[in-house]
């Protein structure tokens, strides 16, 4: 099997994960509106194979790592399923004392917190135990922040349509806004950082050049 290089990796869960926001935004809210049982349940599981594929990349990303790299994706599951498991025990005690309303639809949101504390996790293994960086291979013309604004004009796009097309509802709409403002601030973020370290650099080569 061909290895799975990073910058592959990263393009094929952005279109995946764009895949799984238009699924959720314009296909399963028809699940609710549907009668006949089996199309409901087709509609309802929609969402969950673009999903289904990211775990499947996660899985042969793992797979084809060496020793150091299978350890970071390790640790980094492993705080992820920690985090994961400690918020549905509070949750689940809060609810089951009647503290807080909760239904199943929260288990909606098990997943892409669980993908987002792995990719913190990961990045502060790599660029703050080990000093190294999360960026794609050098050859890649795509920087991050670029990709950032990427998504986040997506989801701008995704949004439009399920509004335009009257398919946007509250869950959709906090959905989409908190995925493109986070993918706009992450691209502040790591703008500002690569900036730093670019005047760090040059500050660098500039003393060495003096002396």
């Amino acid at each position: 099997m061909k290895r799975l290089t990073e910058r592959h990796y990263q393009r094929h869960v952005s279109v995946t994960m764009l895949a799984y926001v238009g699924a959720m935004v314009l296909v399963w809210p028809l699940a609710r509106t549907t009668p006949e049982l089996w199309l409901k349940l087709l509609l309802a599981a929609a969402p969950a194979l673009p999903m289904l594929y990211v775990i499947a990349l996660m899985a042969r990303k793992v797979a084809q790592s060496d020793e150091f790299e299978q350890r970071i994706h390790l640790v980094a599951l492993g705080v992820a399923s920690a985090v994961l498991a400690a918020l549905s025990l509070l949750g689940g005690l809060l609810a089951a004392a009647g503290a807080v309303p909760l239904d199943g639809s929260v288990l909606i949101w098990v997943f892409p917190l669980m993908m987002v504390t792995y990719s913190l996790t990961r990045w502060w293994v790599i660029t703050r135990r080990y000093g190294g960086s999360t960026e794609c291979e050098q050859a890649s013309a795509w920087s991050l922040p670029l990709r950032l604004l990427l998504v986040a004009a997506l989801m701008g796009m995704v949004l439009l349509v399920a509004w335009w097309r009257g398919r946007l509802d509250d869950v959709s709409t906090g959905l989409l806004a908190g995925l493109g403002s986070t993918s706009l601030l992450f691209a502040a973020i790591e703008s500002v950082r690569r900036w730093r370290r670019i005047r760090r650099d040059r500050a660098g080569a500039s003393g060495e050049r003096q002396s």
